[in-house]
């Protein structure tokens, strides 16, 4: 992904996508550069216009902040609620 990136940085300020340039913004971000794969991806790009493929790409929408916020809930069932009489003779039996 860093390779794709680092062309799209080179297309949006505006310099030409080549092998050396990609190399030099790859190392310049800690990447080290795979020659086989930048010589791939520039060769992918000769001739593509780029601004027209990010006219083209689809867009994910984004999900309604409230909510991605909200876990959801799962239904639990109620418990059974004991008298307190219950509650206090069930304590009683423990003790003989």
């Amino acid at each position: 992904m860093e390779y794709v990136y680092s062309a799209m940085v080179l297309h949006k300020a505006g310099k030409s996508i080549t092998d050396a340039s990609l190399t030099k913004v790859l190392s310049a971000a800690g990447v080290k550069p795979d020659e086989g794969r930048v010589k791939a991806l520039v060769a992918a790009l000769k001739g593509i216009d780029i601004e027209e493929a990010l006219k083209a790409a689809p867009v994910a929408a984004a999900a309604p902040a409230s909510a991605a916020a909200k876990p959801k809930e799962e239904a639990k069932p109620k418990e059974e609620e004991k008298p307190k009489e219950e509650e206090v003779t069930g304590l009683g039996a423990l003790f003989g």
